[in-house]
């Protein structure tokens, strides 16, 4: 099974799509189709969006 949290903080999103940290600010972050929630002043990520996102913007 894997072993990463359902909710995911930008370095373990980062992690998760096998990018780093400054390529997940300025490719995925930043754009404005891209869901993410705060929990208290920190943004998470869920890994079905992050898949979606990825799915749906970088198509051939």
């Amino acid at each position: 099974m894997d072993n990463t949290p359902l909710l995911l903080n930008r370095q373990q999103a980062s992690d998760y799509l096998g990018i780093d940290p400054k390529s997940f600010d300025k490719y995925i972050r930043s754009n404005p189709d891209f869901k993410c929630f705060m929990i208290g002043k920190q943004e998470r990520f869920l890994k079905n969006k992050l898949i979606d996102f990825i799915e749906t913007h970088c198509t051939n």
